[in-house]
């Protein structure tokens, strides 16, 4: 009997693509590759199983690949995947949610301290060779303990920013999500608001939705209006949930201070992009994850859900795609 197929287009540690060829025929192909494009096409009709991430996958690609049974993604996003499409066909979405959680928050409240102190700026004011005498006020930053910080979705990660936040800076928490969850932290240290009374009372205000229909698009030129005088905006999850023209304007003409920036509409940022270079913005080039011992983590359990699910057994976690 012939064995079932995998495409991995996205590298592979050595020891999990081991795991997958010890079981299947493999195909490797990363398609943003121009001279593996054509592999990465030509595989999609004999194959059963996919393993990558951060690469669209769509109708017209779902449409190629006959016998896919499965999707085994490198992340806990799902937004590169047409979702109706994979539940209209019965193929399964695994993902990787769990492993990242606390690399993820170590970096976003890493960015609310770089921002609120200008970290980055303050580095190339040294480099730059402009530290000749003590700095005065115009480069002064602002403290962060005592702040409030306000988080919309509170998922793992929401709440592992809330701890570092509350217990260890004694910050008050804000947060807020879709349906009633519980703080997870000692009475008093983080309450649910509105989404309203979250911008308007955050000195911080950090994104970590899911991108989605409904959350495309949600912060804008009324949010950010409506936001507190001299609050910093870092976003975590999606680049495109934050409207970046309200955003520069925002920076330039309105009373936001400062924003950090792990994600944008488009990825890698565009050389012409004013966020690159905008002396109020921390541009980080997507690193949430990036640390090796958590990758190495995701990739062993996005190898593991698909050796499970190919072989009909309940992935560790999955993600069911449904009808809007």
């Amino acid at each position: 009997m012939s064995r079932k197929k995998v495409l991995v287009y996205r590298q592979l540690p050595p020891d999990q693509l081991a795991r997958i060829q010890q079981e299947y025929d493999v195909v490797l192909a990363n398609p943003r590759v121009p001279e593996e494009s054509a592999a990465f096409l030509d595989a999609l009709p004999h194959v059963h199983g996919m393993i990558g991430s951060s690469y669209q996958i769509d109708d017209d690609l779902l449409a190629q690949a006959p016998q896919l049974e499965v999707i085994s993604s490198i992340s806990v996003g799902v937004d590169k995947f047409s979702l109706d499409a994979l539940y209209r066909r019965g193929i399964m979405l695994c993902h990787t949610p769990g492993v990242l959680t606390e690399t993820v928050a170590d970096l976003l409240f890493s960015m609310v301290l770089a921002t609120s102190r200008r970290i980055a700026e303050m580095a190339r004011y040294v480099q730059d060779g402009h530290w000749n005498r003590s700095v005065g006020e115009d480069l002064y930053g602002w403290d962060v303990h005592g702040k409030t910080l306000g988080i919309l979705g509170y998922g793992r990660i929401g709440h592992a920013l809330a701890r570092r936040a509350a217990l260890g800076f004694n910050m008050p928490v804000l947060y807020q999500t879709r349906s009633a969850v519980p703080s997870g932290l000692p009475e008093g240290k983080a309450q649910p608001a509105t989404f309203r009374e979250l911008l308007m009372k955050s000195d911080f205000v950090v994104v970590v939705l899911p991108l989605t229909d409904q959350t495309r698009g949600l912060i804008g030129s009324q949010e950010f209006a409506v936001m507190k005088p001299g609050a910093i905006l870092i976003n975590g999850a999606r680049g495109p949930i934050v409207q970046e023209t309200a955003l520069l304007h925002a920076l330039d003409h309105g009373t936001l201070r400062a924003a950090g920036l792990d994600v944008f509409d488009i990825e890698p940022l565009p050389l012409d992009s004013p966020l690159r270079n905008h002396p109020k913005v921390l541009p980080l080039p997507h690193i949430g994850s990036a640390t090796h011992e958590t990758r190495q983590a995701m990739c062993e359990m996005a190898t593991t859900n698909l050796l499970l699910a190919l072989q009909g057994k309940a992935p560790l976690a999955s993600y069911t795609p449904t009808t809007k």
